[in-house]
C-alpha cells in the first residue's frame, strides 16, 4: 500500500513536476490539434471547448505524475 503523504511528496518533486509538464505540453498539444484543431482554425472556441482543452492537458500531466510516483515507490517497503 502506498503512503499518500509520501506519494504526494514525490509527486511535488521539481524533477517530477518538470517532466510531467513537458509530457503534458507535448501530448496535450497533439491531442488538442487532433480533437479541436478544426474549431481552433475556424475560431469557434467557446467556454465548453476551453474546458475540454484544459482537461486535455491535465490528463497527461496526471498520468505522467502517477507513473513516476508508482515507479519510484515500487521498491519502497510498506
Amino acid at each position: 500500500m502506498v503512503d499518500t503523504r509520501r506519494a504526494l511528496k514525490v509527486a511535488a518533486r521539481p524533477d517530477i513536476v518538470r517532466r510531467s509538464l513537458v509530457v503534458s505540453l507535448i501530448v496535450g498539444t497533439v491531442l488538442v490539434g487532433i480533437n479541436h484543431g478544426d474549431l481552433i482554425l475556424s475560431g469557434g472556441i467557446g467556454r465548453k471547448e476551453l474546458i475540454k482543452i484544459l482537461l486535455t492537458y491535465i490528463v497527461p500531466y496526471c498520468v505522467s505524475t502517477f507513473s513516476a510516483v508508482a515507479f519510484l515507490e515500487r521498491d519502497q517497503p510498506d
